[in-house]
Parts: structure tokens; C-alpha cells; sequence
């Protein structure tokens, strides 16, 4: 879709909000169209669907809530932009469930509203037409990731294996957006009726884990006062997400995989199958393959689960969707913080574009969200906050293990290279701890993995308070 001759459809019921509307897109080359009230613009729609529609929400007759929500019946992949001299953060957080790509309160700067729209029309635009429909399935996954090529292609490989039983792995960075992935693949799919389950599988302690998974019978153990469903019965019909999946301990991952095989489960304390029909979508920070030739993952499992993989990411391998990002978390700050920040300045765009984002899309919002509460109009370089100084240990400071003479002729090469592999990673995490005098949350940012998952990696690898001293 070209954006020059674009049309843009301006709800108003003022005449002269509309006049200056009409003007500014004119002056950007698109073609504006009017509508005073809301059952003219619908009629506007169904009669020649426009590029962008933008929609003040206070109106008589039909508020632009009810807009919206029409206009998005009539074509789903419609890009909303609404637009309020009340800012609050329920209406913008009602608009965005009904499908509004943006939130704009008055006054407004010309060129924030010019911007918005330019983001709106790369968001619709989709080339490749045996891809069109797919697109237009899951646009809200393209609100909230980005207008990129390469987003463009995660929704499409949503699209591609939703509607299947197939499981998926979903692989990437802490802060990328798996859980994102997980949820636009529930919602696409047959399933959506029914329940989506997420569970972390690093936030859960080993001896907790199987009975959240799998549920318990009273008197199963200590505490177990009565019969309790675990997260797998309670996903029934619908989507199991398990989140960094490779912290699941391995007696859990045989259990996982014999759910897989037979479709049943047994709950702690029963010996009585129950029947299962549930989808499964994991994720991992790391590559499966990995944490398999680590040992920390059955390859069994592996196999069951490599049926459809997608990988996200990181935000420093798409720079096309990091401005329109910070442009929607400063709306949406804006609103929450009761503040009317206009954008950001070229030379913040671009110190951005080139930062390496070690927390990904995360991080972003965090540090525009910060970055509105410290502005006044526009926020420049002096706003973001991208100092942190991380530090990992050079390759030639880790202490690479020496192979003993006698692991040679009893082991083949590939378990020595485990072995080896876990030898390093321990290392490597000590002197992390170390450096950041054992604070756990710097480690994981500095390691770029998530908390849960250090903690998890500590107690695998046999880590612990006791060599805080530097003793192993």
C-alpha cells in the first residue's frame, strides 16, 4: 500500500478539528475524507474502506468507542488511531483491547499525529498476497512486536502452524516476546475457546513442579487436603505454555513426554489415567539442541517437541520496529503518568536505533517509560537512561577445564564436550556472582537470561552462598 494518496478517514464532530486535520494530511500528501458523526463514518467505510481511520472518542450519538469497534467488524486489520482531550488510562487500555493501534490526546503536535499515521499505514502494509489473509488474522500480534519484515514473518509462521495440533517451540531472548508468540498461536488456532495455561517452569521449585503440572489426589502428601487439578487438566482443549522448559528437571520432562505419547496423566497419589486434550507451546532462551547436548534435556522430548519451531528475534536484529515501539510505550506512559510528552527528538531516535538492547523489548518500555516521567515536551538523550556498564569475562579469563587422562578412553567425544560445557558455564556464572557481589538480578541482566532461570542454573550446577569467598 502506498502511502502517498492514502486515504485517512477523520471523525470529528467538530467541524474545525476536521478542517485542520484535513489540511495537515493533505499537506503529507494523503487524501482525507470526513465524517461529523459515527454513523456517517460507518457508512463511509462500507462504502470505500480507508487506509487509516482516525477517531475522536468523545461524540454524540455514537462515541468513538463504538466506532472502533464497528469499524473493526467491518475489516479487522483496520488501523484505528483514537484520539481524546481526556487522557486516562482505562480508555486507552479499553481502546487497545478493541483494537485500536493508537492513543492520542490533545492538544496534539502535528508532527506526532503525522508520525502515528505513518506508522499506522506500515503496519497495514503487507505485499505478498498469499500472505494477506494471514496478516490480517493476527494484527494485534503486529501492534504489539512491530511493523518490520521480520515480524511480518513471525506472523506468518504463526498464522502457518496455529490452526494445527502441532507443537511449537518458541526460541529467543528473555524480554523478546515468546510469551507474545504463544498467546497470537492460542488465538488463531481451533482452540481459542478454550483456556490458555502459561507456566514458568524456573519459577516453580523441583519438588512443587509435577504436582502443579499434574494435579494431586488427597492425601497424596503432606498438606494435600483435597483432590486438586494441576495446570495441564486445567488447559484442557485449549494451549499448555511452558516457559523456559529447559529448567524443567528431567523425571518431569519423561512425565511431560509420556503426556505426549498417550494423552493421559496420572495426578500425585493416583493410579488412574485421566484423558487429556491439550495443545502444547514452549519456549526457551536458549536452543534446545543445547541444553540436550549438556545432558539437561532429554532427547527423546527434544524430538517430540521439534515438530514446528519459531525463533524471535532480539529487538537489535529488527531497528525497524525499536521507534515505532518507543512511540507506543511513550503514548501509552503518557496516559499513565497523566503527562503529554510529545515524541522523542532525532538524536534520541537514533541513540536508541543504535543501542544494543541487552533486556530487549522489556527494557525498551522501561526505559521510555522512565524516560516520560523525567521529560517535559520532547525526550532527548539527557532522558534515556542506557549507562548500565554490564560485564561479562573475557574467553581468556574463564578457567577452560583441563580434560583428565583418564576421561579419554572412557567416554566418547561428544560426552567429554558436555562435560566440558557444563564446566565452562559454571565457571563463567561464578565469576559473574562474583563480580556482582552474588546479586542475582545484575547477574541475570549481565548474562541475559532471566532471574528464575540463574537461580535454577546455581542449583543445577552446584553453586552456592558457600563460595562467595571464591572457594569451589
Amino acid at each position: 500500500m502506498r502511502e502517498n494518496g492514502a486515504k485517512i478517514l477523520i471523525v470529528d464532530d467538530s467541524k474545525e478539528m476536521c478542517e485542520i486535520f484535513s489540511f495537515l494530511m493533505k499537506k503529507e500528501g494523503f487524501e482525507p475524507q470526513v465524517a461529523f458523526d459515527g454513523p456517517t463514518a460507518i457508512k463511509a467505510i462500507n462504502r470505500d474502506l480507508p487506509s487509516v481511520l482516525l477517531v475522536d472518542i468523545k461524540m454524540p450519538v455514537m462515541d468513538g468507542m463504538e466506532v472502533l469497534k464497528q469499524a473493526k467488524k467491518l475489516d479487522q486489520s483496520l488501523p484505528v488511531i483514537m484520539i481524546t482531550g481526556y487522557a486516562e488510562v482505562r480508555g486507552a487500555v479499553e481502546a487497545f483491547k478493541a483494537g485500536a493501534c493508537d492513543y492520542i490526546t490533545k492538544p496534539l503536535d502535528n508532527r506526532g499525529l503525522v508520525q502515528a499515521v505513518r506508522r499506522a499505514l506500515s503496519e497495514r502494509k503487507f505485499e505478498n498476497p498469499h500472505d494477506r489473509n494471514r496478516q490480517e488474522e493476527n494484527c494485534s500480534l503486529r501492534e504489539s512486536m512491530g511493523p518490520s519484515d521480520i515480524v511480518s514473518q513471525l506472523i506468518y509462521d504463526v498464522n502457518q502452524v496455529a490452526k494445527s495440533n502441532f507443537t511449537v517451540v518458541v526460541q529467543g531472548e528473555t524480554g523478546a516476546g515468546k510469551e507474545l508468540l504463544a498467546w497470537a498461536i492460542h488465538n488463531a488456532s481451533l482452540r481459542l475457546k478454550s483456556a490458555f495455561v502459561p507456566i514458568d517452569c524456573g519459577a516453580i521449585p523441583e519438588t512443587l513442579l509435577e504436582s502443579e503440572l499434574f494435579g494431586y489426589e488427597k492425601g497424596a502428601f503432606t498438606g494435600a487436603e483435597a483432590k486438586r487439578e494441576g495446570k495441564i487438566e486445567s488447559a484442557q482443549g485449549g494451549t499448555l505454555f511452558l516457559d523456559e522448559i529447559t529448567n524443567m528437571p528431567l523425571g518431569s520432562q519423561a512425565k511431560i513426554l509420556r503426556v505426549l505419547q498417550n494423552n493421559t496423566l496420572y495426578r500425585v497419589g493416583s493410579s488412574r489415567p485421566v484423558n487429556v486434550d491439550v495443545r502444547l507451546v514452549v519456549a526457551s532462551s536458549e536452543p534446545l539442541e543445547v541444553a540436550v547436548a549438556s545432558g539437561r534435556f532429554r532427547s527423546d522430548l527434544f524430538y517430540r517437541l521439534n515438530e514446528f519451531k519459531i525463533i524471535v528475534q532480539p529487538l537489535r536484529g529488527r531497528k525497524e520496529d525499536i521507534s515505532y515501539l518507543a512511540n507506543r510505550f511513550l503514548g501509552i506512559a503518557n496516559i499513565e503518568l497523566g503527562k503529554t510528552v510529545k515524541g522523542f527528538s532525532e538524536s534520541a531516535l537514533k541513540l536508541l536505533s543504535d543501542y544494543e538492547w541487552p533486556g530487549n523489548v522489556r527494557q525498551l518500555r522501561s526505559i521510555t517509560r522512565r524516560a516520560v516521567l523525567m521529560a517535559d515536551k520532547i525526550i532527548t538523550e539527557a532522558h534515556l537512561d542506557l549507562n548500565e556498564r554490564v560485564w561479562l569475562p573475557a574467553v581468556d579469563s574463564v578457567a577452560i577445564p583441563k580434560v583428565k587422562d583418564s576421561l579419554l578412553g572412557g567416554l566418547t567425544l561428544k560426552e567429554i564436550s558436555q562435560r566440558s560445557s557444563l564446566s565452562v558455564e559454571r565457571e563463567v556464572i561464578l565469576q559473574v556472582l562474583r563480580k556482582t557481589g552474588w546479586n542475582k538480578a545484575k547477574a541475570s541482566r549481565i548474562l541475559k537470561i532471566d532471574y528464575k532461570t540463574v537461580y535454577a542454573k546455581m542449583k543445577k550446577l552446584g553453586i552456592s552462598i558457600n563460595q562467595k569467598e571464591g572457594g569451589i
